[in-house]
């Protein structure tokens, strides 16, 4: 019989599965790194991130912010769940001669010494940790007192939100313990989880425009390299009903957003500071 861990009431086992999935699923996250390198600069800007502060990039992926920031002069560092990501990471620092240190990790489990760094960011990364108060609570730890922390997450109203809940709208319920991504795109429920942690909680707002020929090229592109998009069209490979139903809802929500060979991506950027401890 198989061994079920449970910590604090909560089946662990379902929560690696979880993870592993996504480990896999956003392997080939790395076709979007250009398009997701023209928002990093924005968070950085917003992040008020100056030389010579500390910064860690939380599932940092292919490095776009943790190195926009170190072009900036601020010391860097980033880890994410994905290896494949980390080695280009690494591949980008050496082709832009940049200094950052990148490694494998989980942002429920940050490798870091408390109080560690000036600042700690997040683009569109530590939304997708199964457990919102687990990952928040280290957020705030390996980050100093006064220190700031920044993240851009998908508004649940507009083009991401809707696209990520549709995703779980055609997946098995998330387990009990494990919150919606879509949920890190609501204002209200964002200070909600940082208000124990962080003060001085503000809110941005900003677009990606990623090029692309027309909406069913874009849906093809999800497919392939969209983690949770990815996963789940693997998972219905044996109910082609119900996976024609999913993308031709995709495609209709795709088609919404999409003009003149763009598709609009609105991302909501939120800033704080650590509470004195």
């Amino acid at each position: 019989m198989m061994k079920i861990e449970y910590q604090g009431g909560v089946n662990m086992n379902k929560i690696a599965e979880l993870k592993e999935k996504a480990k896999i699923g956003w392997a080939s996250f790395i076709s979007f790194e250009a398009l997701t390198s023209t928002a990093a600069p924005k968070l950085v800007e917003f992040a008020n991130v100056k030389k010579g502060m500390r910064l860690l990039d939380v599932a940092c992926g292919t490095g776009v912010v943790a190195l926009t920031a170190s072009r900036a002069g601020a010391h860097v560092e980033g880890v994410d769940l994905t290896p494949e990501l980390i080695s280009r990471a690494k591949e980008n620092s050496k082709i832009m001669g940049l200094e950052a240190n990148f490694i494998e990790g989980d942002a429920e489990f940050l490798p870091y010494d408390d109080r560690k760094f000036d600042v700690v960011v997040s683009q569109y990364g530590h939304m997708f940790a199964p457990r919102p108060e687990v990952v928040t609570k280290e957020l705030a730890r390996v980050l100093k007192p006064g220190g700031t922390l920044a993240f851009s997450t998908w508004p649940k109203e507009l083009f991401m939100g809707k696209f990520f809940k549709l995703i779980e709208d055609f997946s098995p319920p998330l387990p009990a313990e494990v919150a919606s991504p879509v949920l890190w795109g609501d204002m209200t429920i964002i200070q909600e989880r940082l208000e124990n942690h962080f003060e001085k909680i503000e809110f941005g707002r900003d677009t990606m425009y990623a090029p692309t020929m027309s909406p069913e090229h874009m849906l093809k592109l999800f497919e392939k390299n969209a983690g949770p998009l990815a996963n789940l069209v693997k998972a219905l490979g044996e109910d082609p009903t119900k996976l024609t139903d999913l993308r031709n809802s995709a495609l209709d929500l795709i088609k919404k957003f999409f003009s003149n060979n763009f598709l609009k991506q609105d991302f909501l950027m939120t800033k704080c500071i650590k509470k004195p401890s």
